[in-house]
């Protein structure tokens, strides 16, 4: 049964997006639709963009794991904010600003986000660009107020080796009362980059979005141009996706779990989930020719093929991490000292999670109960028995542990599907005609969103990719508040966002 905000979309002009259809709504409608998503909760928002005339959203029915599109044209430069009606819409309608110029009327944050006043143009993308002179603005960043307040900047450039990422903490004594990122130094022009080229030649770039999601990514970009083409892929490519999927879902898990022990200074987890997950990159090198398998998943299919001895090399390899994930989890659970450091701490509420329908680790540590690998079209993994595992504690303990548990269920699809890998072709040709899909990849952090629309040459005339992050990092916000300033780097761990992901 649709709701109102349903009904309000699907009244509008199907513009023939596969699989999933995009409606185009007059402004009037559009400005009605904040109002009836307040009226229908459990439609969540997966994102907001634009191009140089229109704005897209996508909308995810959280029963039925059906998605819908809608549109609308830009009028003066002005469109309808969705943000007060969903909070994950913020950081997209600030992106959406500073990238096209389009205002969101009613937002409720419009403060930079990606541009930091150093780019050469303003709004880039926008169809007229305006050239940019001056000294770039300070950041900008809420106040607060209280007894003993004080603030700790932290970043941009970091005492590891991560990406830069700028923390201003609002604090009093140790608590952290509140938490603001500041993001955008990883911005690469991605966006531009891809507009105007082939779906072979873009693929690149969706590979190095984020690099340690390189297989989600291009899987979801490549799946996009698919659907939008009306291409099916061989069997053996799909069976060769889910596998390398599989696989960079294992090693992150991996280096998750070591470094959140790491954080609370517990550093022999750490040393051992480095071992392991070295012998399974080495693994995946052996059988896929790249340790992270980038550039491997194109449009139409994969190349190239799994080595002749890869799948001896890759069993091996999961053989000795499922051998040695019940000794580290018993080590991990036998010492009160970490697990008083992880145990109730960074607590991010499940109302929280469902609003800004937050994907991967984070949103099944909070109870929400969302997989795309169980949606009908991404196959093989319809005919592949794995169980998603959800947990509702919300904490740090948890988010770790539905680590390991996804651990456990990658292993056994890794075996399944090497087991019945089929014969075959690896490439399915690629028609040079029009068309617009979108498609969702669930990758080691949550799902990959990727829209693409082709003109009749078959380049990117329109195109968004969005990364999990996108809806976590304000979580993470929401999850230190009330924790003690020490604990920040075991929450963000725990978190593990991707800065180069949003960072377009």
């Amino acid at each position: 049964m649709m709701g109102p905000a349903s009904e309000l979309i699907c009244g509008g002009y199907p513009q023939g997006t596969q699989p999933y259809e995009r409606f185009l709504l007059s402004p009037s409608a559009w400005g009605q639709l904040p109002a009836a998503l307040m009226q229908e909760p459990a439609m969540a928002l997966l994102g907001i963009w634009a191009d140089s005339a229109q704005i897209h959203a996508c909308f995810l029915h959280e029963s039925s794991g059906e998605a819908v599109l809608a549109s609308t044209p830009v009028t003066g430069g002005y469109y309808a904010a969705l943000s007060p009606a969903r909070p994950g819409a913020v950081r997209f309608e600030r992106m959406i600003l500073e990238l096209w110029g389009h205002h969101a009327e009613g937002a409720v944050d419009l403060r930079p986000w990606l541009d930091h006043g150093r780019w050469p143009l303003r709004h880039p993308l926008a169809a007229k660009p305006i050239p940019f002179s001056g000294e770039p603005p300070q950041p900008e960043f809420l106040p607060v107020e209280g007894d003993g307040i004080h603030q700790i900047p932290v970043g941009p450039i970091h005492a590891g080796v991560i990406e830069p990422g700028h923390f201003r903490f609002s604090v009093q004594g140790e608590v952290v009362v509140r938490l603001e990122q500041r993001l955008g130094y990883k911005h690469k022009g991605t966006l531009s980059l891809m507009f105007g080229t082939s779906p072979r030649a873009a693929v690149r770039y969706a590979a190095r979005l984020s690099g340690d999601t390189t297989v989600a990514h291009s899987w979801a970009f490549s799946a996009a141009v698919e659907a939008a083409l009306d291409v099916a892929p061989p069997p053996r490519a799909l069976h060769l996706r889910a596998l390398m999927l599989e696989l960079e879902r294992i090693h992150n898990h991996l280096n998750d779990w070591g470094f959140i022990c790491n954080d609370a200074a517990f550093a022999f987890p750490h040393a051992r989930c480095g071992f392991l997950r070295e012998g399974v990159l080495r693994a995946i090198a052996a059988a896929f020719g790249h340790r992270l398998m980038m550039d491997r998943v194109l449009p139409g299919g994969v190349a190239p093929d799994i080595a002749p001895r890869g799948a001896e090399a890759i069993l091996a390899a999961l053989d000795a991490v499922e051998a040695e994930i019940p000794a580290l989890m018993q080590i991990y659970e036998a010492h009160a000292s970490l697990q008083d450091r992880m145990v109730t701490t960074g607590f991010l509420r499940p109302e929280l999670a469902r609003g800004f329908a937050a994907g991967g680790h984070v949103g099944r540590a909070s109870g929400r109960d969302f997989d795309a690998r169980r949606l009908p079209q991404n196959h093989p993994y319809p005919v592949l028995a794995f169980d998603v595992p959800v947990l509702e504690a919300g904490d740090v303990d948890a988010r770790l542990r539905i680590r390991v548990a996804e651990l456990g269920q990658s292993i056994a699809l890794v075996r399944q599907l090497l087991t019945n890998l089929p014969a075959g072709e690896l490439m399915a040709p690629l028609p040079v005609r029009a068309g617009e899909g979108v498609a969702m990849i669930e990758g080691f952090r949550g799902e990959c969103l990727h829209w693409v629309r082709l003109d009749d040459g078959g380049l990117i005339r329109g195109i968004f990719p969005r990364d999990p992050s996108w809806l976590q990092w304000p979580l993470l916000e929401a999850a230190i508040e009330d924790n003690i300033v020490a604990d920040f780097p075991l929450c963000n761990k725990s978190f593990n966002c991707s800065y180069s992901g949003v960072d377009l």
